[in-house]
């Protein structure tokens, strides 16, 4: 068990020293000032699917609700992307034009309408559209292959597909195998389209949806446990899952953010002044939850104004904070890292950056250390997964100065246990085991996998594969990951997938894909093969062979060859500890 007295040596070893007067309340005040009752970040207790749920009393009832806060921002910014910007009221007019348009288009409530794209202005218009005549929102993986794309589609049963030109070209030739999609609209397409049609004859551009008539919504009755997204998440036979979320599990996101930051601030002594818009550097994919779940709900809900690159580099990074004069970004420790360690940083003014959060991929102490040294900005951290859409646990200010290797405490809606490893038995604080968790932000189950289902979401708890430990004032602490997955730069990449790829070559009789400590990336993976007697193939080869079958982020980085079959325990089941020898 790590003691205070540890925690504190840490917080030391990164040069802080709590002030004097720091902590002005303990976290269990500051709960109970923020959650009174009247008070914003008031609980009541509601029934979701037979388990009685603490859930945030003022918390929007549905993503419709979400569009209408944000349509009265106005004419704030809200997109900027390249030379485009979009106001709130510019968005709203394109969102309330397109849920028409897909209402005549035959989309009905509890339809799945697919999205794949790079983070654009027409992602967030798509998005909203789709969720608010109660259709269901399908984001799909912009760096998956056409067959993992088209896997998705089929999985999900999708009816109508929204997609930019890039994964048009991939998905095109495989649309025979969606038997559900009857309709494609493309974005930002040049050429010739082969039975699509542009998104734009809809909507016309981003720059024009000012120019769009002012309309209502579609009247759609949306209650909050209606089905809203599948997010899908690798399985661990190797094909994805697609989590199927509700409308009160993204809400329940803003809510959160929000007493988390409240918290900060009662911790100091302060009063919680009025919420502020700030400008953000959205850098990850609004395809992950947490872009899409725990940012861009609450930045539509605050008007805040968020900035999308094409893609990442550094410098023009740079160039929008300073331009812009952004308040925060992150998304994944990577992110963090490369904006510190860049040798062009000192060129540019970065001092409007106020906070840099991140979560998705394990993070070392002495970025916390850097991010307050280098910036003069409060890092933020946080637990969640796609099966729970993002924030569970938050972590930031002074409190991830005070316990940098946690990732916080559970928010006031959910809670945290540890289990054995059968699941029968809840151990006792400090001992690691099992993350267990529990809230209004755990999703319904895995779509059309009644089997995974069971195993994964038991009685309003959700197994998490997570190795675990609480402290004695109920800080989490990850030991370890789902068993099998590496996290490279926030991606996850389930070992039995790339594997699987692996023994499809007609060389490879062993194979195991293991995590090597990368970082920025917080860890990369690498494969160890046995090759069969007779046969061979190069570690380039290989490579190239995983690569045709699936995403650039789920190659090996590196593949070993050994010389003997694996190790195995009694079970047969590879002993990964002993390969690190190979790297």
């Amino acid at each position: 068990m790590a003691s205070t007295a540890q925690a504190k040596d840490l917080a030391s070893a990164i040069g802080w020293t709590p002030p004097e007067n720091w902590p002005a309340r303990s976290r269990a005040e500051c709960k109970a000032i923020l959650t009174a009752p009247g008070m914003r970040f008031e609980m009541e207790e509601v029934d979701i699917r037979g388990v009685p749920t603490r859930v945030w009393k003022n918390a929007p009832p549905n993503l419709r609700a979400i569009a209408l806060l944000g349509q009265t921002h106005g004419e704030r910014e809200f997109m900027i992307y390249q030379g485009e910007r979009v106001t709130y009221d510019a968005w709203f007019r394109a969102v309330a034009t397109l849920a028409h348009e897909f209402q005549s288009l035959g989309v009905e409530k509890g339809d799945r309408v697919a999205l794949a794209m790079r983070n654009l202005p027409e992602w967030p218009v798509v998005f909203f559209a789709a969720v608010t005549i109660g259709a269901i929102c399908v984001p799909l993986n912009a760096w998956w292959t056409g067959g993992e794309l088209a896997y998705g589609l089929a999985n999900s049963g999708t009816k109508l597909l929204v997609c930019d030109e890039e994964r048009w070209e991939r998905i095109a030739e495989l649309r025979g195998e969606c038997p559900a999609l009857e309709t494609v609209l493309v974005t930002r397409h040049e050429g010739d389209l082969d039975g699509a049609s542009r998104l734009e004859d809809l909507i016309g551009t981003p720059t024009a949806y000012k120019d769009l008539p002012s309309r209502a919504l579609p009247e759609v009755e949306i209650l909050p446990e209606d089905d809203a997204t599948i997010f899908y998440t690798s399985g661990t036979t190797g094909k994805p899952k697609g989590a199927l979320g509700t409308h009160r599990n993204l809400c329940t996101n803003i809510m959160s953010s929000g007493f988390g930051a409240a918290c900060a601030v009662l911790r100091r002594g302060e009063e919680i002044p009025a919420p502020q818009p700030k400008t953000t550097l959205t850098v990850i994919p609004l395809f992950h939850v947490t872009a899409c779940s725990a940012g861009l709900m609450g930045s539509i809900a605050a008007g805040n104004t968020l900035i999308f690159m094409y893609r990442w580099d550094p410098v023009e990074a740079f160039q929008i904070i300073e331009r812009e004069k952004v308040n925060s970004t992150g998304g994944v420790p990577t992110i963090a890292w490369q904006l510190l360690e860049h040798p062009e940083r000192k060129n540019y003014d970065l001092s409007s950056i106020e906070a840099i959060a991140y979560g998705g991929a394990p993070a070392a102490p002495e970025l916390v250390r850097k991010i307050r040294e280098e910036f003069g900005a409060l890092p933020g951290n946080g637990w969640g997964m796609t099966e729970t859409m993002a924030t569970v646990t938050g972590h930031s200010s002074e409190d991830y100065l005070n316990r940098p290797d946690s990732c916080g405490p559970p928010v006031a809606v959910a809670d945290l246990k540890i289990m054995s490893e059968d699941g029968t038995r809840e151990l006792p604080t400090g001992e690691i085991g099992e993350l267990w968790a529990r809230g209004p932000m755990v999703v319904k189950g895995y779509w059309n996998n009644p089997e995974a289902t069971a195993e994964t979401f038991i009685d309003g708890w959700v197994r998490t594969g997570d190795l675990a430990r609480l402290d004695e004032e109920g800080w989490c602490y990850i030991a370890d990951r789902a068993k099998d997955m590496i996290i490279r730069g926030g991606e996850n990449i389930y070992s039995s997938e790339v594997e699987n790829v692996l023994y499809d070559h007609p060389a490879v009789t062993d194979a195991a894909l293991v995590g090597i400590p990368h970082q920025q990336l917080g860890e990369e993976p690498a494969a160890v093969v046995h090759l069969a007697p007779g046969t061979s193939a190069s570690e380039a080869e290989l490579q190239e062979w995983v690569a045709a079958r699936l995403a650039k982020f789920k190659v090996p980085v590196k593949i070993a060859f050994s010389n003997e079959t694996l190790p195995r325990n009694a079970n047969g089941k590879i002993l990964k500890k002993e390969l690190s020898s190979f790297f």
